[in-house]
Order: structure tokens, then C-alpha cells, then sequence
């Protein structure tokens, strides 16, 4: 990627985690940052930043975020059907909305479709609310919507075996 490119993409702070050590001398803080990138055009992306000030754990975060970005399908703001994604004990179910739905969903799922760039989708969560477990659920029933090119090149349901196998018939 370009400079520019990294330049357009928005960040969310989902989680700020405070973790602490308990070493001889008392108390050793930490933080732990759960963030997610996207552009609003399709791509978004998650990391988890770790340090001992919270600015250096938001930068690790973003760093991480923008190295695992993934391509997701935006069809009229919405996405093409319905569909689930599990991570742990985490469940998240999305669906397609009518337009001017707005995006009903909390949490860690809210952010990555809205910085994903979609408008209007319903989402719910089942199971573990961790927003650990949470963002990785959204992110894999993301990574499960089929491409666009692919869905519009068999638009009637067929597959591409349907059509070799009508096409051998004939």
C-alpha cells in the first residue's frame, strides 16, 4: 500500500484493558488495546496492541489492525444475506436490513461494520459478549460472505457445476 492509502483508514477503540503484575515492589501496569481499522469502502481489520502506556498500545493496536485487513463485500450498504460467524464461545448472527435501517447492533460488532463501510445491517450476539470473542466472530462471518463477482456471475442459485454438468447434457 501506498501513504495514501493508509491515510483514509479510521480506527475505533473497542477495549482498553488494564492489566496488572504483581512483582516484589507492588503493582506493575500494563495495557492492553483492542482496536479496529477500516476505510468505509470495504476493507476493515482488528489488532490488539500491548504496552506499558496507553498511546504506545493504541499505536501497536493500529499497527497490527492495518497488517490483517480483509476485503469484505458492500452490496448497497448492506451485505448480500444473512449470515453467522463463531469464535470461541462467541455468536454473532448478521442479517441484511431494508435501507434506513441503520446499523442495530452493540458493542465490538457495531464498529467493524460501520468502519467496513455498510449502513444498514442487523446484527445479534450470542453466547460469550467478551469483545475479544465478539470482534473475531464478526470478523469470521465477514470472511464467509462470498465475493460479489462471484455471487452475480450464477445470480439464479446455480453453481458452476450445475452449468458443466447442463452444458455436457446438451
Amino acid at each position: 500500500m501506498d501513504s495514501n492509502s493508509i491515510e483514509e483508514f479510521k480506527e475505533h477503540i473497542v477495549k482498553i484493558n488494564r492489566v496488572a503484575k504483581v512483582v516484589k515492589g507492588g503493582k506493575r501496569f500494563s495495557f492492553s488495546t483492542l482496536v479496529v481499522v477500516g476505510n468505509h469502502k470495504g476493507l476493515v481489520g482488528f489488532g490488539l496492541g500491548k504496552a506499558n502506556e496507553v498511546p504506545d498500545s493504541i499505536r501497536k493496536g493500529v499497527e497490527k489492525a492495518k497488517k490483517n485487513l480483509i476485503p469484505v463485500p458492500v452490496k448497497g450498504g448492506t451485505i448480500p444475506y444473512h449470515v453467522t460467524g463463531k469464535f470461541g464461545a462467541g455468536l454473532v448472527y448478521l442479517k441484511p436490513a431494508p435501507t434506513g435501517a441503520g446499523i442495530i447492533a452493540g458493542g465490538a460488532v457495531r464498529s467493524v461494520l460501520e468502519l467496513a463501510g455498510y449502513k444498514d445491517v442487523v446484527a445479534k450476539i450470542f453466547g460469550s459478549h467478551n469483545p475479544h470473542n465478539v470482534l473475531k466472530a464478526t470478523m469470521n462471518a465477514l470472511t464467509n460472505l462470498p465475493d460479489l463477482h462471484a455471487m452475480s456471475s450464477h445470480g439464479n442459485g446455480e453453481t458452476a457445476d450445475n452449468d458443466d454438468r447442463e452444458a455436457s447434457e446438451q
